[in-house]
């Protein structure tokens, strides 16, 4: 059965950092890329990085590009999600997921998710 953990959330000051992780067990990911989204209340699922596990290759959105950043530790199975200049508008639960394609930023090119961690930047 596959796992998706997700830790690392909090409540942070406008301008901190966060690093997020997500474990991954259950089934080999190395033919999987990683990705996390982010969802806050009354909104859609938004999706903020992918990483292929083999080569690191990395895909972002506009709204996050310089100031998140995805990597993984293929030895712990785990990816990472650095966010730096953290705003109140990134506050949300934050979900990672794993998918055969890549890049994939749609929330239905994902085949497995994790239960997500509440993220909560105050001004």
């Amino acid at each position: 059965q596959v796992q998706l953990v997700e830790s690392g959330g909090g409540l942070v000051q406008a301008g901190g950092s966060l690093r997020l992780s997500c474990a991954a067990s259950g089934r080999t990911f190395s033919s999987y890329a990683m990705g996390w989204f982010r969802q806050a209340p009354g909104k859609e699922r938004e999706f903020v990085a992918t990483i292929t596990w083999t080569r690191g290759t990395t895909y972002y959105p506009d709204s996050v590009k310089g100031r998140f950043t995805i990597s993984r530790d293929n030895a712990k199975n785990t990816v990472y999600l650095q966010m730096n200049s953290l705003k109140p508008e990134d506050t949300a639960v934050y979900y990672c997921a794993a998918t055969m394609i890549f890049p994939a930023s749609r929330r239905n090119q994902y085949d497995y998710w994790g239960q997500g961690t509440q993220v909560t930047v105050s001004s």
